[in-house]
């Protein structure tokens, strides 16, 4: 996402794209809980949630930790605007990359989680990319993370990914898992969800937890943990 890119975004758009993506309040700021934990959990929080993790965040960490036992979790909140301020998420994309490649590095037994929800979706997503979408300056966006960095992430979970519609709409392009992550990816859109499908309730946007997504999602981490 570049603000060159989005720049071209309208009033109604933006007011549709505002109305939609909209995160459970909640989540403060979680530090990890060891220097090198058994697990870290990287997350990105949908727009216009506080400061950390963000609601669902919150949930499917919390039974993420439910689900692996005895192994130490620690856990990261992507630090971003998670704004309708859309060219921000590069911010996000940015941080979450510098966070990883640094946790690969110096905790190199440590299984790294990358996670996102709805605009939060969207930055995990372009976070594997392993190259600059076609049409975006490389210029305006942080390089690919190294290849060698992908041994170290166990599994993406992607809850309420925008969809290629949706990008569309926004003049963004699409949002691709890269080949290195996507054996290891679950995405997973609550029915009726109008920013990962073309379904039309808004409210389905917000259900993640209430219908056993983010316990799913959780289910899927811990058997690749």
């Amino acid at each position: 996402m570049t603000a060159r890119h989005l720049a071209g975004l309208t009033g109604a758009t933006f007011a549709l794209a505002a109305s939609f993506l909209v995160a459970p309040m909640g989540g403060a700021p979680t530090a990890s809980a060891a220097p090198c934990p058994d697990v870290e959990v990287v997350f990105a929080r949908g727009t216009f949630a506080p400061q950390g993790l963000g609601g669902i965040g919150q949930e499917f960490v919390d039974a993420v930790r439910a689900k692996v036992g005895a192994k130490s979790v620690g856990v990261y909140a992507v630090v971003y605007p998670a704004s309708t301020n859309f060219p921000t998420a590069v911010d996000g994309i940015r941080d979450a990359a510098n966070h990883i490649e640094g946790m690969a590095a110096t905790c190199p037994n440590t299984k790294i989680v990358l996670g996102g929800y709805s605009q939060g979706a969207a930055v995990a997503g372009f976070v594997t990319a392993n190259a600059v979408p076609g049409g975006v300056d490389p210029a305006d966006v942080p390089k690919p993370m190294p290849a060698s960095v992908a041994d170290h992430v166990a599994a993406v979970a992607l809850l309420g990914t925008p969809d290629t519609r949706f990008m569309d709409m926004i003049g963004q392009p699409p949002v691709t898992v890269g080949p290195l992550y996507a054996g290891k990816t679950i995405q997973l859109c609550a029915p009726g969800d109008p920013i990962c499908s073309d379904g039309d309730d808004g409210s389905a946007h917000t259900s993640y937890t209430r219908i056993g997504l983010t316990d799913e999602a959780a289910a899927f981490v811990a058997s690749k943990v």
